[in-house]
């Protein structure tokens, strides 16, 4: 009869004891605990004075349809909420499908819910915009809810149900097939900042993984090509990128193509420009992944092509996730320099309205609440990335 050895049990410290071990273990810990309390106390107590005294939020809360929705036809701004719903739930879906492994509605889950429930019930909107983005918190409940249920093997359906949502996105923006058509002039406001910046970050992962390939190649010019691109794209900021591509661009092409719309050439900048980055994000990958295991992989009689499909670009991009999110929120952030050129995005149209005389002056508000847009969306990017490492147990053996 063998006996099993049971597992140690787990003990969780109590707030007390883990303040006790990691910020006031020795007396020079103490002091920097100190004093750091005492910053990020008189940091947290000058903004709360500033938000409820002395901002101005008039400006922000006047004019919230401009950020979110810019000129977008009132009449189409159902729209908007189709597209929010079909992301909203595709994004519960991934969540609950990367959770499987967790305790289902976690006391943190329930709490999120519960203060994105009571921030909309707040907010200084309508009440029909009050329902609806409820409905919508209710929407990533229930993805999330089905995200669990859902067999493991319906993880690799995922992506393409993103890609299938793309083309019904575009027609509700765009228009056709029933819809009015509606211009690219008037995509504007958050819709404009998140249009270019996940199409950029679609276009340019893929462009930068084949560039990488590229300039790992054996051949001679591929080799020396993507050398050469990614070397002279890393080497000019993008500034010089999006001025090429938005006021020089139309001198080189031929006549008819000189039109081509201004929301297609910053995407088209902000793609090239990111896809150098991440060929580098993924070379870093492809050398981390030891020799012996495409030498394997082909002595079991496997292609070339397939070995690096199969078995070593796989590992280099789980590698380098990280990295890869990191170039994701340094392309979402920069689409603010869109602004420069005339578009409405969300600084663009930070800056209508300040320049409307009863708004004049009242900068800090306005930036205050954009930078709280940016940072809720990189930081929702960056715990995504979290949980897909987790989930594919990046950096553990």
């Amino acid at each position: 009869m063998t006996l099993e050895m049971a597992p140690p049990a787990s003990v969780r410290p109590t707030p007390w004891n883990w303040a006790r071990k990691n910020l006031f273990s020795t007396w020079y810990n103490v002091i920097l605990s100190v004093v750091f309390l005492l910053v990020v106390f008189q940091a947290i107590r000058s903004l709360l004075v500033w938000s409820l005294t002395q901002a101005k939020w008039a400006v922000v809360s006047n004019n919230l349809r401009l950020y979110f929705a810019g000129r977008f036809p009132v009449d189409s701004i159902w729209r908007l909420w189709v597209i929010l719903a079909i992301i909203t739930f595709l994004g519960g879906l991934t969540w609950g499908n990367l959770q499987r492994q967790s305790r289902p509605w976690s006391r943190p889950i329930l709490i999120g819910f519960a203060i994105a429930v009571a921030l909309v019930l707040i907010s200084p909107i309508g009440l029909n915009a009050r329902l609806i983005l409820c409905g919508q918190i209710a929407l990533v409940a229930v993805g999330y809810w089905l995200g669990r249920q859902l067999d493991i093997k319906f993880s690799r359906w995922l992506p393409l149900l993103w890609v299938l949502s793309i083309p019904v996105v575009f027609w509700l923006l765009k228009g056709g097939l029933g819809l009015k058509s509606i211009s690219t002039g008037d995509w504007t406001g958050l819709v404009l900042t998140l249009l270019t910046a996940v199409l950029s970050i679609t276009l340019s992962f893929p462009l930068g993984v084949l560039l990488a390939l590229g300039r790992q190649s054996a051949l001679p010019v591929v080799r020396l090509l993507s050398t050469l691109y990614i070397e002279i794209v890393r080497g000019v900021p993008l500034i010089g990128i999006l001025f090429l591509g938005m006021v020089m661009l139309p001198f080189f092409l031929p006549p008819e193509l000189s039109q081509v719309d201004r929301v297609l050439r910053a995407i088209t900048a902000l793609t090239l420009f990111s896809a150098a980055y991440i060929a580098e994000d993924v070379r870093g990958g492809l050398q981390s992944v030891p020799r012996g295991q495409g030498e394997a992989a082909r002595s079991l009689g496997l292609s070339a092509p397939l070995v690096v499909l199969l078995i070593v670009l796989p590992q280099a991009i789980r590698a380098v996730i990280p990295a890869l999110v990191g170039t994701f929120l340094g392309l979402f952030k920069d689409t603010s320099l869109l602004a420069i050129f005339g578009f409405l995005e969300l600084f663009g149209v930070s800056r209508t309205i300040l320049a409307n005389p009863e708004y004049i002056g009242r900068y800090a508000p306005v930036y205050f609440f954009i930078g709280l847009i940016y940072w809720i969306f990189c930081y929702a990017m960056s715990t995504a990335s979290r949980r897909l490492e987790a989930s594919l147990n990046v950096g553990q053996r």
